[in-house]
């Protein structure tokens, strides 16, 4: 894991560059360095070393000959099948590497190589005969990157902060709006005017700042097994043995629920090695709801483990709040993200790779808005007849959101599942055109959210919290070769509830894995802002100040809040800490 960066053009100097990688060390504290290939053009970087730890795997890689180099942040998980071909090729290496291996596979392929990667990236490299650079991202979106282009220049860097430092940059207050709905700015956006992401799968080579054209990686090859619960089991068993590998101490993200459970019993069954791992424990009145310490604690009675609970209640949280907003590179509505930190705080004493198990629940349908879908399409004729007058019943507030987001169209519906709550009209056109119509309804949306909810939330909430402490983040379930194989299951059945999670772990003797019921990953902000103690009265006024220096930006719902965030404490507590993350994120940056 690293940082990596480039500005190409007009304010291209050593000093910016250093910028740049000083801004990211947090992302790569074991190496840095910066380096100008050739006029108007300064790339940097900074390394965490995991595989091959020593000097000679540092970055910029270079080639033997001088001619080309690469600065890469990632993890290439086939690099020995690929270090076998260029081996036969008559390629020598001095490392044990995936980044050595990389460099040559693109000098040799090029762009096409691209393809072949098994793993998680995002890339720059460096051809100084054709004065050319190329640069990726992985086609999950694990590893991020983002840019800001004009006329007489072009950024690039891990991480926005670099980029906003660089050059000024108004705020985009417009994105406020999908975050309130969404969680997050619209994808590819930023709260940034002129800052984008670069899309997953997307690469382009480039030979001007000013201009260069989009490339999108093909989708995988599928397997040529069948399809069926064995191969799903063996795929992860492989999986896992090949990801939870490193040269550094490797730990697990323990929910005690079904998806990191999985991959930690599968470890253990295999190798009889005991990891170290971390799970959030709250207030002892809160387990019942919030329950997986309790549950991580029963599991590592059964497997062992060198098992950690990390406390969280109010006190902890203030006392944490402001080093860890500090780490925010852009604000995303999510708690998790805290919890994560918090467990990254905690584990980087002991280890620099921690594995998780997320991209299981949007694959294999584990969230409750796939369980609603799914109940949706069942009886779409009658719940698009009667929801709008059963929803004048008083029924509880989940089936209230249920029958309050359906509309004729399914994937509107689903649009409204997603949201925190319905968004107005003039937002869904922003993510109705990342819908698949090529694929069956159900699978569609599961589809939705690798796209978007995976790429915007997950996935950036899991790396940013873990880099802040110098942590790399793997999630195996997002491996190609498990991506290929949930490519080609289109049957609800498979693609609901996880079936073949739970299946292994009943296997497995984790039955009681299997059965739990699914609990969110997060704070208890609906206990914390109902209460009335100081973390409400510190939500709380955040907002109303907010409201009073930025409110005239904001639409009428938002203002809403802002103005009376009590009035959210109990059904709006998401949003309510969501606008709370984002103001003092806001005032920290002085937009």
């Amino acid at each position: 894991m690293c940082g990596i960066h480039l500005i190409w053009g007009k304010g291209a100097s050593k000093d910016s560059i250093q910028r740049l990688v000083t801004s990211s060390q947090h992302r790569g504290p074991d190496q840095e360095a910066i380096y100008s290939p050739w006029t108007g053009l300064w790339v940097g970087v900074n390394r965490l070393q995991i595989l091959h730890p020593g000097p000679d795997a540092d970055q910029p890689f270079w080639s033997e000959d001088g001619k080309s180099l690469l600065l890469f942040n990632g993890e290439i998980y086939n690099f020995l099948e690929l270090r076998s071909l260029l081996s036969k090729m008559g390629i020598d290496f001095i490392t044990q590497s995936d980044t050595e291996v990389l460099l040559h596979y693109l000098r040799i392929f090029g762009a096409k190589g691209l393809e072949k990667l098994n793993g998680m990236f995002a890339l720059i490299y460096i051809d100084l005969i054709n004065k050319s650079v190329l640069v990726g991202r992985d086609r999950n979106g694990e590893k991020p990157l983002y840019y800001a282009q004009s006329p007489d220049s072009l950024i690039i860097s891990s991480e926005i902060r670099g980029i906003a430092g660089a050059r000024a940059h108004l705020p985009d207050w417009a994105q406020v709006e999908h975050y309130f709905y969404f969680r997050a700015p619209s994808p590819g956006k930023t709260f940034h005017r002129g800052i984008s992401a670069w899309k997953p799968g997307r690469y382009s080579t480039i030979f001007r700042h000013d201009t260069f054209r989009w490339d999108t990686l093909p989708a995988p090859e599928h397997p040529e097994e069948a399809i069926s619960q064995e191969l799903f089991g063996k795929t992860l068993e492989n999986v896992v043995l090949n990801q939870f590998h490193a040269d550094v101490p490797v730990g697990l993200l323990l929910s005690g629920g079904t998806d990191s459970s999985l991959l930690y019993s599968l470890w253990y069954k295999k190798t009889g090695t005991p990891l170290p791992t971390y799970t959030i424990q709250v207030e002892k009145k809160y387990r019942s709801k919030y329950a997986d310490g309790n549950h991580s604690i029963r599991f590592a009675k059964q497997i062992p483990t060198a098992h950690q609970l990390i406390e969280i209640d109010q006190k902890i949280f203030l006392e944490n709040w402001d080093e860890y907003l500090q780490s925010v590179d852009l604000p995303i509505g999510d708690s998790a993200g805290f919890l994560t930190w918090m467990i990254g705080k905690k584990a980087k004493s002991e280890v620099k790779v921690l594995i998780s198990g997320a991209g299981a629940d949007e694959l294999w349908g584990g969230y409750q808005r796939h369980a609603a879908f799914e109940r949706y399409l069942d009886q779409q004729a009658f719940w698009s007849k009667w929801a709008e007058f059963l929803e004048k019943f008083p029924f509880g507030y989940h089936w209230k959101k249920f029958m309050s987001g359906i509309r004729p169209d399914p994937n509107q519906t689903f649009l409204n599942f997603s949201a925190l709550q319905n968004p107005p009209l003039e937002l869904i056109g922003d993510y109705e055109r990342i819908f698949n119509s090529k694929l069956p309804e159900y699978k569609r949306m599961l589809d939705f959210d690798r796209q978007c909810y995976l790429v915007q939330d997950v996935l950036k909430v899991h790396d940013n919290a873990l880099m802040a402490h110098g942590i790399e983040g793997r999630a195996p379930y997002l491996d190609l070769s498990m991506v290929k194989l949930w490519q080609q299951v289109n049957d609800p059945e498979m693609l609901s509830g996880k079936p073949w999670i739970k299946h292994i772990l009943r296997e497995n003797d984790l039955g009681w894995v299997a059965d739990r019921r699914k609990f969110g990953f997060g704070l208890p902000l609906k206990e914390w802002l109902s209460e009335g103690g100081e973390v409400s009265k510190r939500i709380f006024h955040t907002l109303r100040v907010f409201d009073q220096s930025h409110g005239q930006n904001f639409s009428a719902p938002v203002r809403q809040l802002l103005q009376n965030p009590e009035s959210g404490a109990k059904t709006q507590f998401l949003t309510v800490y969501n606008l709370f993350l984002l103001a003092e994120w806001a005032k920290l940056q002085r937009l």
